[in-house]
């Protein structure tokens, strides 16, 4: 072909759908995640928890595997509101870790590589582009979470009869909620970390060591003030006042009764941090930094 024929001609193939552009960002992402064998063995672990409680739940139903294992029914786990929380509480911890290890990278990444402006300057935006990297953890998180939480409440319900299903259909809500109150809570804080604190080391101590001073900040202000308000500071003491709220399981952590935080306090303070996290995303996730 000579050379005054190769003129320019846009793209005509097949487009992306908007409304999914930013999951390319997760599909890229999982190639390098699952690239580990530390994390991959890691995230096959975060499995463990809802087989053993699948296990636990059909031993409920099944006396011939009960007398088989000389289990007596009275020493197994009752499948009540509390059991599920427990299994909320568990994973979101195992979450936290996962967290901590892919967290930190996401944005810091390319904004050490001044690769922001080859994203942005794309048809795609700064909300689609911190949707994107944050769908890496919401997906992982999910997967581990809410999503075998609702299949153990399936299962239980199917073993049950419709009877249960519906006399705790509210289970299902508080296990789908508060999954996603803590999904939201760790993506937020790892995008937001990940954007205003470039090395890898320091982001993931700075997202690990939020979590151990904002505790100990909390407890400090409650036992010298001897006042329910420094949990505030606390967001472990309000994330379980939230599931307590929702599994309908009050001070399940046992804490002194002038020191639970009220839900709708707990709601709110939830509300304003995940409200700065996305402000100071906004200051920070931009096509141009200005260097003074």
């Amino acid at each position: 072909m000579a050379v005054y024929e190769h003129s320019y001609k846009p793209y005509a193939g097949p487009l992306t759908p908007e409304w999914s552009r930013f999951l390319i960002i997760p599909r890229h992402a999982y190639r390098d995640v699952f690239r580990s064998k530390l994390f991959t063995a890691f995230f096959a672990l975060c499995f463990v928890c809802p087989l053993v409680m699948a296990i636990l739940i059909y031993l409920h139903h099944n006396l011939t595997a009960m007398a088989i294992f000389q289990i007596d029914l009275r020493d197994l786990a009752p499948i009540n509101a509390f059991f599920f929380q427990f299994f909320v509480g568990f994973q979101t911890g195992l979450a936290f870790l996962l967290t901590v290890l892919i967290g930190p990278p996401l944005i810091s990444r390319d904004l050490a590589n001044n690769a922001l402006p080859l994203y942005l300057c794309r048809p795609f935006s700064r909300a689609e582009y911190v949707i994107g990297k944050m769908s890496v953890l919401l997906i992982l998180i999910s997967a581990i979470t809410w999503v075998p939480g609702e299949l153990l409440f399936l299962f239980q319900s199917y073993l049950e009869g419709a009877g249960w299903f519906t006399r705790n259909l509210w289970m299902a809500g508080a296990i789908f909620v508060g999954s996603w109150t803590w999904i939201l809570l760790l993506a937020l804080l790892s995008v937001t970390i990940s954007a205003w604190v470039k090395w890898r080391l320091a982001a993931s101590a700075a997202l690990f060591g939020l979590f151990i001073i904002s505790n100990a900040i909390g407890f400090m202000v409650n036992g010298v003030l001897q006042t329910r308000w420094g949990s505030i500071f606390n967001l472990t003491i309000i994330m379980k006042t939230i599931e307590d709220s929702l599994f309908r399981e009050p001070n399940s952590a046992g804490l002194p009764r002038w020191m639970v935080l009220p839900t709708p306090a707990a709601w709110i303070i939830l509300g304003i941090y995940l409200a700065l996290c996305l402000f100071l995303l906004t200051r920070k996730v931009r096509a141009y930094e200005v260097v003074r």
